[in-house]
């Protein structure tokens, strides 16, 4: 059974920093491409960032591009996000997802497991 657990959530201040952890279980970890999305309330899931199954090669949202850094560690099998001088407009559910079969890595249906997500609050 695959389960992705997140941890490192919480209520934060603007410009505060979090590492965000997702710790993987009952899949072949390094032969999965591993996201992260965010859903804000009222809002649609979002893209934040992904990482190839050796690290070598990440991707990110345009709009997270330069705050946002996603890792991983093969063996340990966990994926971090690292995410800097956080915004109110950063306050979602943050969610890790894992796919073998992933393309872009973009899209939240190429991803085929996904964790329950872990709740960031930033108050202003």
């Amino acid at each position: 059974q695959v389960q992705l657990v997140e941890s490192g959530g919480g209520l934060v201040q603007a410009g505060d920093s979090l590492r965000l952890s997702c710790a993987a279980s009952g899949l072949t970890f390094s032969s999965a491409a591993m996201g992260w999305f965010r859903q804000a309330p009222g809002k649609e899931r979002e893209f934040a960032a992904a990482i190839s199954r050796t690290g070598s090669i990440t991707y990110y949202a345009d709009s997270m591009k330069g705050r946002f850094t996603i890792t991983r560690d093969n063996v340990k099998k966990l994926v971090y996000l690292q995410v800097n001088n956080l915004k109110p407009e950063d306050t979602a559910v943050y969610y890790c997802a894992a796919t073998y079969n992933g393309r872009t890595y973009r899209a939240s249906r190429e991803y085929l497991y996904w964790g329950q997500g872990t709740q960031v609050t930033v108050s202003s």
